[in-house]
């Protein structure tokens, strides 16, 4: 049997964690001396007060080496295969951990190490793919080489409310959060072979900026794969979240239109009132 772990950038919930049968290795994040495990002892809203008082961005960190180790070793146990998702490793040496542990397991003919080039539920994405041909009867082998099909196609996009947060973990220039403040802009940030771009700059309120990226994404998400849709996002309004999900239904392309909270480490670098909508082409 094939087991699935994915790191904790995927950004699901633990509704589908466990209707999947999937593992979940967190990542940290350290708010000054502080160190929490994304997902187990921190939330979002904890690390916004946080940011906010201190006027900086917790710092973010991949897996130990010694929970990965026993993660993967658990569920190697029995015969199984595994297969490891982290996010892209560009972001994050979240990848390298798994590999070490895998390593150190001696388990390289069994245990496998996936980079998504993807983060938060573009990762989440491939993972409920995994898992279901993992549900089938699939082996890694097949699996891996699904996967490797599918990665090009995830499309990960989200829109920031605010520059601020992207400005205090060093993504954004002063100017530019300065800027972006003044003149009401939300960048589009995009996830391309693994890295964020801004793929285009939207002006006025959140909720008019989202209702045109989520229009302007209409022909894309009319010939998408239709099991899946998921709709992320970091705290923002209940209402504007239920009017993408309507605008979605209204498509009539998805089985299922998923709503996800971004986790801590996701949330950590953009802020709240960021939301995305991320599909398979």
């Amino acid at each position: 049997m094939v087991k699935i772990l994915s790191d904790s950038t995927c950004d699901l919930s633990q509704e589908l964690t466990e209707r999947y049968g999937i593992e979940i290795l967190p990542l940290h994040v350290l708010m000054g001396e502080e160190d929490h495990k994304d997902g187990v002892d921190i939330t979002p809203d904890e690390i916004f007060r946080w940011s906010d008082a201190n006027k900086s961005t917790p710092k973010t960190a991949a897996p130990s080496i010694e929970d990965a180790v026993e993660k993967i070793g658990r569920l190697l146990e029995g015969g199984n295969e595994v297969i490891c998702f982290s996010i892209s490793e560009t972001m994050s040496s979240s990848l390298n951990i798994m590999r070490l542990a895998i390593k150190e397991l001696e388990a390289e003919d069994r245990a496998f190490a996936f980079d998504s080039k993807n983060l938060s539920t573009g990762i989440g994405l491939l993972v409920i793919e995994a898992a279901c041909m993992a549900k089938e009867g699939m082996g890694a082998a097949e699996i891996l080489k699904k996967l490797e099909e599918l990665r090009p196609l995830v499309r990960s996009s989200f829109v920031v409310d605010t520059l601020t947060y992207l400005h205090r973990g060093g993504r954004c220039s002063g100017v530019a959060a300065l800027a972006g403040g003044m003149l009401k802009l939300h960048p589009k940030i995009v996830v391309v072979d693994g890295k964020m771009e801004v793929a285009k700059k939207y002006r006025g309120s959140i909720a008019k900026v989202v209702k045109a990226y989520v229009q302007d994404m209409e022909e894309d998400l009319k010939s998408a794969r239709p099991a899946r849709v998921f709709i992320t996002h970091s705290v923002s309004d209940a209402a504007l979240v239920q009017e993408v999900a309507d605008y979605l239904q209204g498509l009539s392309v998805f089985d299922e239109i998923l709503e996800t909270r971004a986790g801590g480490v996701v949330s950590s670098h953009c802020g709240p009132g960021t939301l995305g909508v991320l599909f398979i082409a």
